[in-house]
């Protein structure tokens, strides 16, 4: 009965001819965003040429580990290591990083070797302007009409490492001064306060509370910046988590646009109104397109502003702003974070906030076309 069956053939040599550009179908959407990155990297040379010495060796090209960690976002791919696994058997990573089918994956301390030189020299901070730059040049982007908003992004802490200043036994452990991994932790009833308390894994992340229905968690605070026309981000920023951080950040955002003479529009949700930042944004020349807070209190936005027909069309368009927030904290695996400290997070973040355009780009790319 078996006399039909075939055996597998062990050629493995067959692969030698092929490279792995034959193995991307010609349509696949990766190869746009490919000639996206590529044109961005271009852009780059002074700034990787300034990360080394003339003398020194480069292990992995910084052009490499940029494209990789595009890869990481779009992908949902939360560690280095994982990444660097599946780059050995997924020829369509290696394509994107113009690797050959059987070269090694790096190693995953290659990412831990070079993000200091990476961080030091703002790397992340040029690619992503590079990539809003494309935009630009595609007359994607609106300079006139903006939204801003921020979330919460969970820091990798738990509310276990929450300890207080004074080194002082809070209740965790066994009563001997032996604090166990998991040792259970019981908080109610116990003060613990941003002042008084510091996370023993993350000292810079912030215990936080979004609403008061919510539980207080360790967190950073993620803000963005986007124009209404295509909902494209024009800036990204990742700050403590504090209960002004999002207004100062937006002001700061607002800020560092390109100065014109032309009145300029921004819209966000009733946690920006206030005195404040309504104020501070007018000095900087645009009309706040806030939605008004009148539970228990009075507007900072008068009538003058809501009853343009502006405001209603700003209040429809900001909630786009939630895409990138979705998308980041979803396929991007940014729901908790994965580094330590605030500026390797920033970093992540604007990363996120480019491969998020990157794609945004592609998309408007092809109804262009269509």
């Amino acid at each position: 009965m078996g006399g039909m069956r075939g055996t597998p053939e062990r050629q493995l040599s067959m692969l030698s001819s092929l490279s792995t550009e034959d193995l991307i179908p010609a349509d696949h959407p990766i190869r746009k965003i490919r000639a996206v990155v590529d044109a961005v990297l271009a852009g780059m040379d002074d700034a990787f040429d300034a990360m080394y010495a003339s003398g020194g060796r480069r292990s992995v090209p910084p052009e490499t580990l940029l494209k990789a960690t595009v890869l990481m976002a779009m992908y949902s791919i939360r560690s280095e290591r994982a990444f660097c696994e599946r780059l050995n058997y997924d020829m369509l990573f290696k394509w994107f990083l113009d690797l050959a089918i059987d070269d090694r994956a790096f190693d995953p301390t290659t990412f831990t070797k070079n993000r200091k030189r990476l961080l030091e020299h703002e790397i992340a901070d040029e690619f992503f302007a590079a990539v809003v730059a494309q935009a630009k040049l595609r007359r994607y982007t609106s300079s006139e009409h903006f939204s801003v908003d921020g979330t919460l992004l969970q820091a990798w802490a738990s509310n276990k490492s929450f300890k207080p200043n004074d080194d002082s036994d809070d209740g965790d452990g066994d009563g001997n001064g032996f604090k166990g991994r998991n040792a259970e932790v019981d908080f109610k009833g116990q003060k613990r306060s941003n002042k008084t308390h510091t996370s023993t894994t993350d000292p810079e992340a912030m215990l936080f509370r979004k609403s008061n229905n919510a539980a207080a968690e360790l967190s950073y605070m993620g803000h963005l910046l986007i124009e209404n026309r295509s909902a494209l981000i024009i800036d990204a920023e990742l700050t403590q988590a504090t209960g002004y951080a999002e207004r100062d950040c937006a002001t700061g955002m607002l800020a560092r646009l390109p100065k014109t003479k032309r009145r300029r529009t921004v819209a966000a949700d009733k946690g920006y109104d206030t005195k404040d930042f309504v104020a501070g944004v007018r000095e900087l020349g645009f009309t706040p397109h806030v939605a008004q807070n009148t539970s228990n209190r009075r507007s900072a936005i008068d009538g003058r502003t809501t009853r343009h027909a502006g405001h209603a069309v700003s209040q429809r368009i900001r909630k786009r702003v939630e895409e990138p927030f979705g998308w980041i904290k979803t396929v991007g695996a940014g729901r908790k974070l994965r580094y330590i400290g605030q500026e390797r997070n920033r970093a992540w973040f604007k990363m996120e906030a480019a491969v998020y355009n990157l794609i945004r780009i592609c998309s408007l790319d092809a109804a262009a076309i269509a």
